[in-house]
C-alpha cells in the first residue's frame, strides 16, 4: 500500500458543500429546538419524581403532606408541589414582585395574553410529552408572577 506524501487542499467546491452542510446543521438545531418544551422544571424538580427526592432538591417544606408541599424559597418566591401515588403532578411557583421570575418567553413563548388591567396570561399544552405550562401576572400594586406546570390526565 502506498502513502501519499502529498497534502490534500479544499478547493471551492468542497468548502461551499461543508459550508452547506454546517449550516443546514445548524437549522436542524434550532427548528428541533423550537419543537421542545423550554419550561419544564422548577429547580431541578420535574413532574413524575417522587416526593423524597423532591424534599432533597429543594429542602424541607415548611408545609408538608402526602398530598402538597409548601416551600419558602425566599421572601419573594414560593413553590407549591401536588402529589399523586407519591409523584409531582403539578409545581407552582409564586415570585411576589415578579422578583427571580424568568422572562415570559422562556416560559410560554410569545403568546402572552395582555388584558386591559393590566393583568398577563399565557398557556401552553405539550401534548407529546403529556404536560402544560401557564404563565400569569396579576395588575396589583404587588405584581405576582405565577407559572405552573402540570401533567395532563
Amino acid at each position: 500500500m502506498r502513502y501519499s506524501t502529498e497534502k490534500r487542499k479544499f478547493g471551492l467546491v468542497e468548502l461551499t458543500y461543508l459550508l452547506i452542510g454546517v449550516l443546514l446543521l445548524l437549522l436542524i438545531g434550532v427548528v428541533a429546538k423550537g419543537q421542545q418544551p423550554v419550561y419544564e422544571e422548577y429547580r431541578g424538580v420535574r413532574l413524575g419524581m417522587m416526593i423524597m427526592d423532591v424534599r432533597t432538591k429543594l429542602g424541607e417544606p415548611v408545609m408538608k403532606s402526602e398530598e402538597q408541599d409548601y416551600f419558602v424559597i425566599s421572601p419573594s418566591e414560593t413553590v407549591q408541589v401536588a402529589y399523586q401515588a407519591q409523584k409531582v403532578v403539578t409545581i407552582s411557583t409564586d415570585y411576589t414582585g415578579g422578583a427571580g421570575a424568568p422572562d415570559y418567553k422562556i416560559v410560554v413563548g410569545d403568546n402572552l395574553l395582555q388584558r386591559p388591567d393590566g393583568s398577563m396570561f399565557s398557556m401552553v399544552i405539550h401534548n407529546a410529552q403529556g404536560f402544560w405550562v401557564t404563565y400569569n401576572k396579576s395588575a396589583s400594586t404587588v405584581p405576582v408572577v405565577t407559572i405552573t406546570i402540570g401533567k395532563m390526565k
